[in-house]
């Protein structure tokens, strides 16, 4: 059995902000060992075109994402809920190794399994040239 990962499902706006936050939390430490543990073992991932499966398929990708996407910094926001489920929009800011800057826009769909684990993560992702005085994210 896995650990619980708090707050629960069913989510109320109040646990369901703290999840989100979290999560936000978590991914800018961009560190793959800790973000993983978040996802059941079997999680499934659509992410842009990757499709992916499994907590240490997410730990591969994740880890290739942030050796390309540097000094990634990153904000989700809690768009809807219900029960075990969660939309979430976000952004974020990276450059790639010649310098050129990004703002990453997207979508994601969670859900969560009874200890709190996400199961299931479907993220839609655009890209934004950017230059670096037009960052927003620091």
């Amino acid at each position: 059995m896995e650990n619980k990962r708090y707050p629960l499902p069913p989510f109320n706006m109040e646990t369901a902000l703290q999840k989100v936050q979290a999560a936000e939390d978590a991914w800018n430490t961009k560190d793959p060992e800790k973000v993983c543990l978040a996802y059941t073992i079997d999680t499934e991932w659509r992410n842009r075109t990757d499709f992916i499966n499994g907590r240490e398929e997410v730990k591969q990708f994740l880890t290739r994402k942030w050796e390309k996407e540097l000094d990634y910094k990153l904000k989700k926001e809690l768009w809807g809920f219900r029960e075990n489920r969660m939309a979430v929009r976000f952004e974020y800011e990276w450059h790639d190794a010649s310098g050129q800057w990004y703002r990453s826009y997207g979508n994601e769909l969670w859900e969560f399994d009874e200890n709190g684990l996400m199961q299931k993560r479907f993220a839609s992702i655009n890209d934004l040239e950017i230059e670096e005085t037009d960052r927003k994210l620091f």
